[in-house]
């Protein structure tokens, strides 16, 4: 697709419960501006002073054609922003990190509260796998040790790759690994062993619940916040006896493919960072139209609905109010 407007760009957004992304591109994929902070519980403050920042670090004269979304509230954010395209984590992680290596066969990927595997051929997906329960492998599970280790988890990776000897450490799940790490450090193991072993842990646990009867074949991305810890990518690289390619863009990659599937709509719905002065309020309801009790959440932009959804047949939809006020309660 060539672009219409040689001052266009597009938005993508990636928003999780722990962090959210987001990138400006340019017709041609490049990153022109990027950003990246955490969710806090709220979506909607979260995007608010993403876009902010990145309003202020973005030419004036660009303007953003379109917005692409995803992430686990994407319904919400694409709704708020009023996104062209609002996709799956995997369709947009895999579009990102195609985008940037075309020969990608196997993408790892390990966020603040998720994991997940996506196998491509032909840069198409053709497999993939999530974490389900257990998050003794994701970047919430490093953050929680490394506060009881008394270690920033900045730091993880660094320290991790002085270890000779990595203290074994249950991985089986949360619990059991947090379980362990005290033991082992009440029978005098070191820290640096400790950090390296709780790398290798949330390897052998991605590989053993997430990457189960999967086929890894090269070249293998690593990407997600977890990616830039050295610690976790040399463990990887161990287990799978195949190097493993760390973009330093890889904690983006979400948000880069939200931008480009915005851009491949040929769609145009131009977005002004002047959004953030709106306000946006969320609802929930229960239906009670039949057994399912279905909670309808609505998103109301200045008082007024904007969008709704979780009703599971058409008794819901009418349970979403119009404004505001008729929800009984005020902003």
């Amino acid at each position: 697709m060539t672009d219409r407007t040689p001052d266009g760009a597009w938005l993508g957004i990636d928003v999780g419960s722990i962090s959210t992304k987001g990138v400006i591109t340019d017709a041609e994929q490049n990153i022109l501006a990027e950003d990246y902070l955490w969710t806090e519980g709220s979506p909607i403050n979260a995007v608010k002073a993403l876009v902010a920042r990145m309003g202020d670090r973005t030419d004036a004269g660009r303007r953003i054609a379109a917005v692409g979304v995803t992430g686990s509230a994407r319904r919400l954010v694409g709704a708020i922003t009023d996104a062209v395209i609002v996709k799956n984590e995997i369709t947009a992680h895999a579009v990102g990190a195609t985008a940037r290596r075309k020969d990608v066969r196997t993408i790892i990927e390990i966020g603040g509260q998720d994991s997940k595997i996506i196998l491509v051929n032909n840069g198409l997906v053709t497999d993939y796998a999530m974490n389900t329960l257990c998050a003794a492998g994701t970047g919430a599970f490093l953050s929680a040790q490394a506060g009881r280790l008394g270690v920033a988890v900045e730091d993880f990776g660094a320290i991790a790759v002085t270890s000779a000897r990595p203290t074994p450490i249950a991985a089986r799940c949360t619990v059991f690994a947090e379980s362990d790490l005290v033991h082992k450090a009440q029978m005098g193991h070191s820290k640096e062993d400790i950090i390296a072993g709780l790398c290798k842990a949330i390897v052998a646990n991605y590989l053993n619940n997430v990457a189960k009867g999967k086929r890894i074949e090269a070249p293998v991305v690593f990407q997600g916040g977890v990616s830039k810890n050295i610690g976790v990518v040399r463990a990887f690289e161990d287990a799978l006896g195949l190097p493993v390619i760390v973009d330093e863009n890889g904690h983006l990659m979400g948000a880069l493919g939200a931008a480009i599937l915005a851009q491949r709509t040929g769609k145009e719905q131009p977005f002004r960072f002047s959004f953030t002065d709106v306000d946006f309020v969320t609802r929930g309801r229960n239906c009670a139209g039949c057994a399912n009790a279905c909670e309808i959440v609505s998103v109301y932009r200045d008082g007024v609905r904007i969008d709704a959804w979780g009703n599971r047949c058409e008794k819901g939809a009418s349970v979403a109010c119009a404004t505001l006020e008729e929800t009984g309660t005020s902003a």
